[in-house]
């Protein structure tokens, strides 16, 4: 239980960081990415909450806050994990087993792409290109490229941020 109140205490001070750095933006409809940025750097991620938060900042619709944060890849409806895991599933890699790759991530990890772990630890996405295909199959730990991957090498990977 203390754990949840203090999660829940330390989204009400990011959003109170929110509706701060909004002031800058009131009225601004031009400054939507902007606001989404910085509100996801506060954050980590952009809930509801924010999305409102942004819309009546912005006096704009809550579906054009929404379909903004859909339509780039960069901003999350979710918490992320500690570690960013993206798989590249562009032709090189695909061609060279990044599907075998990704189910083996997705078993050593217990989610599926987009999802979180339960300790907040990983996060799994798939990526179209990472622009590494001289090492394919790729896929990128935060800022760290791993290349010329098979299944079996993933467990010793993923130890590393254990």
């Amino acid at each position: 239980m203390e754990a949840a109140v203090k999660r829940d205490f330390e989204l009400e001070q990011k959003l109170n960081k929110v509706d701060e750095m909004l002031e800058k933006y009131k009225g601004q409809r031009g400054a939507l990415l902007q606001a989404l940025q910085e509100a996801q750097g506060i954050v980590g991620y952009l809930p509801l909450e924010v999305q409102k938060k942004v819309a009546e900042a912005l006096n704009i619709t809550l579906s054009e806050v929404y379909s903004t944060i859909t339509f780039y890849s960069f901003f999350n409806l979710k918490p992320r994990g500690k570690y960013q895991i993206r798989v590249c599933l562009g032709t090189a890699c695909y061609v060279r087993g990044a599907n075998k790759v990704l189910d083996r991530l997705e078993k050593e990890l217990g989610i599926k792409v987009g999802d979180t772990t339960n300790d907040a630890k990983f996060s799994l996405d798939a990526c179209r290109c990472v622009g590494a295909c001289g090492l394919a199959p790729t896929i990128i730990i935060n800022d760290e490229v791993y290349g010329r991957l098979t299944p079996d090498k993933v467990p010793e990977i993923l130890q590393k941020y254990e």
